[in-house]
């Protein structure tokens, strides 16, 4: 019966394929603990983070992607953990409803409060915000558990994506009336061309970070969830708004 190298002690195996095998190990738990925007666990996200179109929105994420993976799932946690460990925060807001599955599991791994941003009549006992302008399209009002920030409360705000920053916008509107603090807004990826930043800062809200896992890096390496195949700019027939917003897209896929 031959024997084969995997039946080998590693004191046996020539030592060129021992150290290759060490140092590819370790290379790859290097790159598991790349947090950076856009780094390696970026673009893990990425890869199991599809989109469709949704809303006249061409290109709607779904993070029910990256759910389905809970090797994946533990990175995105693994991200805002490490980031807000050290950055150091009194609670955690979560947006209705996506931030509700993101903000929990932060939360617990930072033994923190988890605070629920409701839409208006769905949470007894809590404060409502002023009416903003949703991404898509309509009215909505945001509302928070009466009681649940103090002033000067660090308050970190989580959300999947963001867009046009309107919901944003209204979650720290609702923190800043209560007395806390925002210290950062985080989220899995931004849709750049929409600038979200402007947005916030010509409603006085400078001050507030915006920090995203991905930035824009989902608009260009990912599988498209209808087809399942990988997606590139199609020539189609828009309005010159529509032709714009794809133009823009077209040069931010070029980026990477």
């Amino acid at each position: 019966q031959s024997v084969t190298e995997k039946n080998i002690p590693a004191s046996h195996v020539p030592p060129s394929r021992t150290n290759e095998h060490i140092e590819g190990n370790m290379s790859a738990k290097e790159e598991l603990k790349d947090y950076s925007q856009n780094g390696a666990v970026a673009k893990k996200i990425a890869s199991v983070t599809p989109y469709f179109p949704f809303k006249g929105i061409e290109r709607f994420y779904d993070i029910g992607g990256f759910l389905k993976h809970p090797e994946i799932f533990q990175l995105v946690v693994d991200v805002f953990v490490a980031r807000y460990k050290s950055i150091g925060v009194d609670s955690i807001a979560g947006f209705d409803a996506r931030g509700f599955i993101l903000g929990p599991p932060i939360a617990l791994a930072l033994k923190k409060p988890f605070i629920m941003l409701r839409k208006k009549g769905k949470m007894p006992n809590s404060i409502s915000g002023k009416e903003y302008g949703k991404e898509y399209a309509g009215k909505d009002v945001l509302t928070i558990p009466r009681g649940s920030v103090k002033k000067g409360d660090r308050v970190l705000l989580i959300d999947d994506l963001v867009a046009t920053g309107g919901t944003l916008s209204a979650g720290i509107e609702l923190v800043k009336k209560l007395g806390g603090v925002v210290v950062e807004c985080s989220c899995i990826v931004e849709l750049k061309f929409l600038n979200a930043r402007k947005k916030l800062d010509g409603l006085g809200h400078k001050d507030v970070p915006i920090w995203f896992v991905a930035l824009t890096l989902l608009t260009c390496s990912y599988v498209h969830a209808r087809t399942h195949t990988r997606t590139h700019n199609i020539p189609r027939k828009t309005s010159n708004n529509e032709s714009e917003l794809s133009n823009k897209t077209h040069i931010l896929n070029r980026k990477f």
